[in-house]
């Protein structure tokens, strides 16, 4: 059994032997209930007031099995009563410790500020990658559920710079602010850009006009979820097919086959070798779909002849083993630098 039935349990035999006290001197002495119950509660706390009246033989016998079960019971009890407690804040502040440790090591990580329905499903979604994720989160409920999950967070406010700092974000990779109004994800993108001028930041607008304060904030993408949900919508009644194929590789995890976008590293193979040549759609069975080259420029549909360059972003679909191994090839220290 654990501490907090074993404190169930006290409770309940402490309350019986008051009970059985109290009805001891009832029937022994022929005390009321109040008088029984009085002698029965400074017996055991060992107030040293007195007898309430004056015992009979059998009564002061009876007293003194009181003082012999109930007081020792009573220490006990309360010792233990002490012990749950101050085992239950050092748990928590070695876990809090743990935590916080466990944070300071991340590098290269996400942080998602706000987990209401957007920040949940965006967590859910970067899960699904080796990538550190650190969520900085203010109510209670969430953050029990966030400590059930293991989810590595900072409990406060967003808003507030120090949280930001807790969340190691001169080490991040990018920021994610989801909060519920636009005001706080433009304080937020303000603060974290200020902190880490490098870091990317995404940041989530309620209405259409608070996208160019985001921007001039410091944001690198805003997205509206509303705008987009009925984007999608439209998609989905002018071309459905289309729509099924994006739901297809973007969307089910379920499925084999995916879209996944790989960066070029400088140490790859395959960096000027011939599409035809690299083995990507022979060996891999893989389609590119298309190659973002360093400057941004988009090649649709590179010929066979393309060459890929170090600082290329390839955007392929296939079976997501295959996908896998291509990213390996393109980024061969990816497998050391996985971070779960």
């Amino acid at each position: 059994m654990d501490r907090t039935t074993y404190l169930v349990i006290g409770i309940i035999v402490f309350v019986f032997i008051v009970i059985g006290g109290t009805t001891g001197y009832m029937v022994i002495e022929g005390w009321s209930f109040a008088e029984a119950m009085y002698m029965t509660i400074i017996t055991l706390s060992t107030v040293g007031y007195g007898e309430v009246q004056k015992l009979s033989p059998i009564g002061r016998i009876f007293t003194i099995v009181v003082i012999v079960l109930g007081v020792g019971f009573v220490f006990y009890f309360a010792g233990s009563v002490i012990q749950f407690m101050v085992e239950g804040r050092i748990r928590e502040i070695l876990g809090r410790h743990k935590l916080e440790k466990k944070i300071r090591t991340q590098k290269g990580h996400y942080i998602i500020c706000g987990y209401g329905r957007v920040g949940s499903n965006i967590l859910e979604s970067l899960r699904s990658k080796p990538i550190g994720i650190v969520v900085i989160e203010r109510d209670p409920a969430t953050i029990a559920k966030l400590d059930e999950r293991k989810i590595l967070h900072v409990a406060g406010e967003a808003t507030d710079e120090e949280n930001l700092i807790k969340a190691n974000i001169q080490h991040a990779r990018g920021l994610i602010a989801a909060l519920k109004t636009d005001s706080d994800n433009v304080y937020v993108t303000l603060s974290a850009r200020q902190l880490n001028p490098d870091l990317f930041i995404m940041a989530r607008a309620g209405e259409e006009r608070s996208e160019k304060k985001l921007i001039a904030a410091g944001a690198d993408k805003v997205v509206c979820p509303y705008r987009m949900g009925a984007h999608r919508m439209a998609q989905t009644i002018l071309r459905p097919t289309v729509t099924d194929f994006f739901e297809l590789t973007l969307t089910e995890t379920t499925r084999d086959i995916q879209m996944e976008e790989m960066p070029v590293h400088p140490s790859s193979k395959l960096i000027n070798v011939a599409l035809q040549d690299s083995g990507i759609r022979k060996d891999l069975d893989l389609i590119i779909v298309a190659v973002k080259k360093a400057p941004g420029d988009m090649l649709f549909n590179p010929s066979s002849q393309a060459r890929l360059e170090a600082g290329d972003t390839v955007i392929a679909i296939g079976e997501k083993q295959n996908l896998e191994r291509l990213e390996t090839l393109l980024n061969p220290t990816r497998r050391n630098t996985l971070r779960v």
